[in-house]
C-alpha cells in the first residue's frame, strides 16, 4: 500500500479535517476569530502560491476569472470559516462537525436550483434522515436553546456556516467548469479568504492581537498546512482516482471522527438518543453519496 492508494488518501483527508474542528478550539481563547481566520488563510495561501510557482504552475487569471474566484474565496475560506469559529464558542467542536455534514444536502438542493441538477427522491429521504439525526444529536441543547442563550447562538452559527459553505462549493463548481485549475485558483481564492476574513475583523473592531502561545501556534500551523492543503490536495487526488461518490464517503468519516475527539478532549457526554441520532445522520449521509447503479 503506498501513500497514493486510494485506502490511504481516505485515511488522511478524514483523520486531518476531522481533527481540525478540535484544533479550531485551540484559536479561540485570546485572538478574535476573524482575525484568526485571516492569518490561517493568508498563511495558507501564501504557502500553497509558492509550491505553485515551485512546480511551474500559473497564477495568473483575467479579471472575469479573479471575480469568481473572489466569491468562491469570500463564501468558501473567509465568511464560512469566520461563522465556523464562532460557533465554536458557543458548542463543542464535534457538534458543530456534525451540523457542517448537512452540507451533503445542501449541495445537491442548492445545484437543483443553481446549476439545474436533477434532485432525486433519494436525495430528499437522506435529507430527512440527516436533519432527523442531527435533532436527536442536539435533544439538550435544543432544548435549552428554546430559551435562547449560547446553544441557540451555536446552532444558528453552524447551520449558517454550512449554507455559506454550500454557496462557495456552488461558486467552485462553476469555476471548475470554467477551467479555472484547482490549485493555482485555491491559492488564490485562500488570499481571498483571508482578505474577508480581514474586512470583517475591521468592521467588528476586533483587536488584532498574535498569540505567541504554544497551543495557539501549532494549531494555527496545523490548520494552515495539513488541514488546508495537505487533505485538500489528499482529497482531490482520491477524487481523480475513484470519482466523486466514493470519494464523498470523506464527508460521512469526518464527523465521527470529530464527535470521537470532542469525547476525548471536550468532555462531551453521551446519550442514547444522541448516539441513535448520529446513526441516522450517517444513514442518511451514506444513502446520499451511495454510487446508483446504471442499468
Amino acid at each position: 500500500m503506498t501513500l497514493r492508494s486510494p485506502a490511504v488518501l481516505f485515511a488522511i483527508s478524514t483523520l486531518i479535517w476531522g481533527s481540525t474542528w478540535l484544533a479550531i478550539k485551540y484559536q479561540l481563547p485570546d485572538v478574535a476569530p476573524e482575525v484568526s481566520v485571516a492569518i490561517r488563510f493568508g498563511v495558507a495561501a501564501v504557502l500553497l502560491a509558492a509550491w505553485c510557482a515551485l512546480t511551474g504552475r500559473s497564477l495568473r487569471f483575467d479579471v472575469r476569472a479573479h471575480r469568481f474566484i473572489a466569491l468562491q474565496g469570500a463564501l468558501l475560506f473567509g465568511l464560512n470559516y469566520v461563522m465556523v469559529y464562532e460557533a465554536e464558542r458557543y458548542a463543542t467542536s464535534g457538534l458543530v462537525a456534525v451540523l457542517f455534514s448537512t452540507i451533503v444536502f445542501m449541495n445537491p438542493v442548492g445545484a437543483h436550483f443553481v446549476l439545474g441538477t436533477r434532485l432525486t427522491l433519494r436525495t430528499l429521504v437522506a435529507a430527512t434522515l440527516g436533519v432527523l439525526g442531527v435533532a436527536l444529536l442536539f435533544v439538550p441543547e435544543l432544548t435549552e436553546a428554546g430559551n435562547g442563550g449560547d446553544a441557540a447562538r451555536g446552532i444558528a452559527l453552524g447551520l449558517g456556516a454550512t449554507a455559506i459553505a454550500s454557496a462557495g462549493n456552488l461558486a467552485a463548481m462553476r469555476n471548475q467548469r470554467a477551467g479555472i485549475p484547482v490549485f493555482p485558483g485555491t491559492a488564490w481564492g485562500m488570499g481571498y479568504g483571508a482578505l474577508t476574513a480581514a474586512v470583517v475583523a475591521l468592521a467588528q473592531g476586533a483587536a488584532w492581537t498574535v498569540d505567541l502561545t504554544a497551543p495557539y501556534v501549532i494549531s494555527l500551523l496545523y490548520l494552515a498546512t495539513l488541514g488546508s492543503i495537505v487533505a485538500f490536495g489528499a482529497y482531490l487526488t482520491l477524487l481523480k482516482q475513484v470519482g466523486p461518490g466514493p470519494a464523498a464517503y470523506v464527508g460521512v468519516a469526518t464527523p465521527v471522527v470529530a464527535m470521537l475527539l470532542s469525547t476525548l478532549f471536550e468532555g462531551y457526554r453521551w446519550t442514547h438518543l444522541g448516539a441513535f441520532g448520529v446513526v441516522l445522520a450517517m444513514a442518511g449521509n451514506w444513502l446520499a453519496l451511495k454510487p446508483t447503479r446504471r442499468r
